[in-house]
């Protein structure tokens, strides 16, 4: 199955393992490129841009394949030295780059000159046009779905995906809300070159969280999320556990971040990825955990997307429109050439 995104970062199948924090780490990582699936090392999850080159270096025992690094941009009071991070990137020989967050301009211009791509991740497509002129090399489209920060204007998959379609020319991957692969062959059909999953992965072998967070996501239903920091305008999209509901119903009330800063530190949320215990802190997962059902490997589920999309194309689909093998073949052809 091949697509825009497959040609460009030159893996085998049009799958991502985007970047998560206190998730996203070099077993992981390699896995999903081993599989042939495009992995993302999360940078700021090392306490240190050393840190960094050591879990890169490490990554490469593991994969000969190609695989990235994301580098979260947000606004803080003492941000993290984010040239440092971008220049181990570079020293490293990374061939490709997620960012997110905050506009990636000021490293644009790095990471090209050392011939590294780079994918912006956006939820919204007016976002995603400024990233396109800005020269970005692809692109991550977030729908409300997500885990982690959907933005504030709250528009789905279904809507955000074919809209960014009709405007965007550069290869775009969709994100939020995939785990199988209907949704593989949903994307493609709104317009996607492949898809991007987060929670899915946590839910995985090779994912190096605790077993009853990954229980957790199998246990969950979709409406097993909260919406928390609405008020502040810096929505996030967190798994539903005591912490969550009581930060939700502070904000209501009225709280403002001060009141809630000791409930959302991040050290908390790495806790619960470290220790199991769920109340611990806040923790980031989609509405997609209604769909996750096991724990497989990143092989196992990589390559069962991957033929149950093929599966759903030449047979269910076909069928359905009364063609048969011609539209199966049609249908074929049309996203090897593009998905666009």
């Amino acid at each position: 199955m091949r697509t825009r995104f497959t040609e460009l970062f030159g893996v085998t199948h049009p799958v991502a393992q985007g970047g998560m924090q206190w998730v996203g780490r070099a077993p992981l990582v390699a896995a999903v490129a081993n599989a042939g699936g495009l992995g993302f090392i999360t940078a700021l999850t090392q306490p240190t841009p050393e840190d960094l080159r050591a879990e890169i270096r490490r990554c490469r025992e593991l994969t000969d394949a190609p695989f990235g690094v994301n580098l979260t941009i947000l606004p803080a009071i003492t941000p993290p030295p984010y040239a440092e991070y971008r220049q181990v990137i570079i020293d490293e020989g990374v061939p490709i780059v997620e960012t997110a967050g905050a506009n990636p301009v000021d490293h644009l211009e790095h990471f090209h000159a050392s011939g590294i791509k780079v994918i912006h991740k956006c939820t919204s497509v007016r976002h995603g046009l400024k990233a396109e002129k800005l020269g970005v090399d692809a692109l991550s489209i977030d729908g409300f779905e997500c885990a982690g920060h959907p933005g504030e204007d709250d528009v789905p998959g279904l809507i955000l995906l074919p809209a960014a379609a009709d405007q965007i020319t550069i290869p775009f991957i969709a994100s939020g809300g995939f785990a199988d692969g209907r949704g593989l062959v949903a994307a493609l059909a709104l317009g996607a070159d492949g898809i991007n999953m987060g929670t899915r992965f946590m839910a995985t072998v090779e994912s190096g969280i605790h077993d009853n967070v990954k229980a957790r996501l199998v246990e969950a239903g979709e409406r097993d999320t909260n919406l928390i920091f609405r008020q502040l305008r810096n929505t996030a999209r967190v798994a539903d556990n005591a912490v969550s509901r009581e930060v939700v119903e502070k904000l209501q009330a009225g709280a403002g971040f001060e009141d809630i800063r000791d409930l959302v530190a991040g050290t908390r949320g790495a806790k619960v990825y470290e220790t199991g215990d769920l109340d611990e802190g806040i923790w980031s997962a989609g509405m997609v955990q209604g769909l996750i059902r096991d724990v497989p490997t990143c092989h196992e589920l990589i390559t069962r997307i991957v033929a149950d999309a093929e599966e759903i194309i030449s047979s269910r689909l076909a069928g359905a429109v009364g063609f048969g093998v011609g539209v199966g073949v049609g249908v074929g052809v049309g996203i090897g050439a593009t998905t666009s």
